[in-house]
């Protein structure tokens, strides 16, 4: 069987702040199954076809398909093979994660381009029980697959952390909250339309302040419902695609 997997993962290394390489494998073949590229019941490629496609130690894949079949999303047929079971709830780190490639979905990546401690502007929801008059504010480059795809600015409330660095965010926010602060993203609310590029967009970057693009503007509720995320995203429509899937 062909692979289909559209990222090659080159390194065993990881960076700073980046999620580690079995679970970068799994967040993307959970985008492609939630994409239709893994089609429900189709059988995946062997462990070798998979492992060398991707570039990564047959070991690292291993861990990252036993992830996914926890899931629910894999089922291992002894014998026979590895399977998909599509289902509506994934379980990923990304599962509001909207945005994909329009050839190959991609893998999340996320590069700080500042962070912020703010005094709370008026547009912003009132946070938690409303109390807090501090935010922070980020400013991030998304890249889908290494393709540069989106501007992003996320604003949460101050109080979940009165002190914090660059260096202390990974790539994945929902991941932060969960394992840092300790409430979790249950659901959300996107408003999709065209917005002019913002001026914080790098220099030497392919966006152009100012130049029309994809927006999607996004309010985040908590486990406990209340509103505890605020965000703004432009996203290249030439390359980039906004996919909202019911199952």
């Amino acid at each position: 069987m062909a692979v289909r997997s559209g990222d090659k993962l080159t390194s065993e290394k990881t960076r700073g702040g980046s999620l580690p390489l079995y679970l970068q494998i799994g967040e993307l073949l959970s985008r492609e199954i939630s994409a239709g590229i893994w089609p429900d019941g189709s059988r995946l490629p062997t462990e070798a076809e998979l492992a060398g496609h991707l570039g990564v130690a047959i070991g690292t894949l291993r861990k990252a398909l036993a992830l996914l079949e926890k899931r629910g999303l894999l089922e291992r047929i002894q014998g026979s093979g590895t399977y998909v079971r599509r289902k509506a709830k994934t379980g990923s780190i990304y599962e509001f994660f909207h945005l994909e490639l329009k050839k190959g979905v991609g893998l999340p990546t996320a590069k700080i381009l500042s962070l912020d401690l703010c005094d709370r502007p008026d547009f912003l929801p009132a946070f938690g029980d409303g109390s807090s008059d501090k935010a922070w504010r980020i400013h991030r480059l998304r890249k889908l697959g290494g393709v540069p795809a989106a501007l992003e600015e996320i604003w949460f409330d101050a109080r979940h952390a009165p002190k914090l660095k660059a260096a202390d965010i990974p790539e994945s926010l929902h991941l932060f909250y969960r394992e840092r602060i300790g409430f979790w993203i249950a659901r959300v609310e996107d408003k999709v339309s065209v917005s002019p590029c913002p001026d914080f967009a790098p220099k030497d970057g392919p966006f152009t302040p100012g130049e029309p693009m994809g927006f999607v503007e996004r309010i985040s509720w908590g486990n406990a419902d209340t509103i505890e995320e605020y965000s703004r995203n432009w996203f290249d429509p030439e390359t980039v695609c906004y996919a909202a899937r019911w199952v």
